[in-house]
């Protein structure tokens, strides 16, 4: 995919939720942006990306490929790749897709330095406490990192092809 200008749309598909993240329109720093539902894996999802792409202005959309650690095409990266398919025959705009493999794990992490960086602020250097986000349950966390590591995988890719323009 050509660089060019304007904003990117990153997408961490899952089979629950799609998590989404959105450059700057210089392409230089991805955010994370929101978490599309998807109580029954349809079409309709993909409805909604359509309408992201419309509100945020985006000019390509990046989705994550899911590849196996050895870096071969398993089963869900293939699914991934369908969709991708799916989704680029309905936006007028590129879609690519970047290897995602970790991202899930780099969001979580970087989650949870800042939620420590956060509590030892408050606690004035005393530790953690019970109740802080590490003791939240999966279920709670969950939502935060599927749009942190859309965010992850679309800086790499907009790492991997500098700036716009």
């Amino acid at each position: 995919m050509p660089r060019g200008p304007g904003r990117v749309l990153g997408l961490d598909i899952g089979m629950r939720r799609i998590g989404v993240a959105l450059s700057d329109s210089a392409r230089t720093v991805a955010s994370p942006y929101a978490v599309v539902e998807r109580p029954d894996g349809t079409k309709r999802d993909w409805q909604q990306i359509v309408a992201l792409v419309a509100e945020t202005g985006a000019t390509a959309v990046v989705v994550g490929l899911p590849l196996s650690l050895d870096g071969s095409e398993g089963v869900a990266a293939r699914s991934v790749l369908g969709d991708a398919r799916e989704i680029a025959a309905m936006l007028d705009v590129p879609v690519d897709t970047v290897d995602e493999r970790l991202t899930t794990v780099e969001a979580e992490r970087r989650r949870l330095e800042a939620v420590a960086a956060a509590d030892s602020v408050r606690r004035q250097g005393r530790g953690a406490r019970r109740g802080s986000a590490y003791g939240a349950s999966h279920a709670r966390r969950r939502p935060v990192v599927d749009d942190a590591a859309a965010a992850v995988l679309l800086q790499a890719w907009l790492d991997a092809r500098g700036t716009g323009t």
